[in-house]
């Protein structure tokens, strides 16, 4: 594993736990939100769960289109992480 992504490992499982709260609030399956923001399920899921072995790292991109999907700043993503 890339020691840089093992050194953010909670902060990337925070993330994650950010995206799916606001995704169900915004009442969206893995699958809506993947279409929304032209990923896979599977990228999405991943995400998500970043508990395990490996960390899904995304881009700010991917961040920017996943908060303009679920109507959430970006900045309530990241905050205090």
């Amino acid at each position: 594993m890339d020691m840089l992504h093992e050194k953010y490992r909670e902060r990337y499982r925070i993330l994650g736990l950010r995206i799916a709260y606001y995704r169900k609030c915004k009442g969206y399956t893995q699958e809506q939100l993947a279409e929304r923001v032209s990923k896979s399920w599977s990228f999405i899921s991943q995400v998500e769960a970043n508990n395990g072995a490996t960390i899904k790292g995304i881009s700010l991109d991917t961040l920017f289109c996943i908060s303009d999907a679920l109507e959430v700043p970006v900045s309530r993503f990241l905050e205090e992480i």
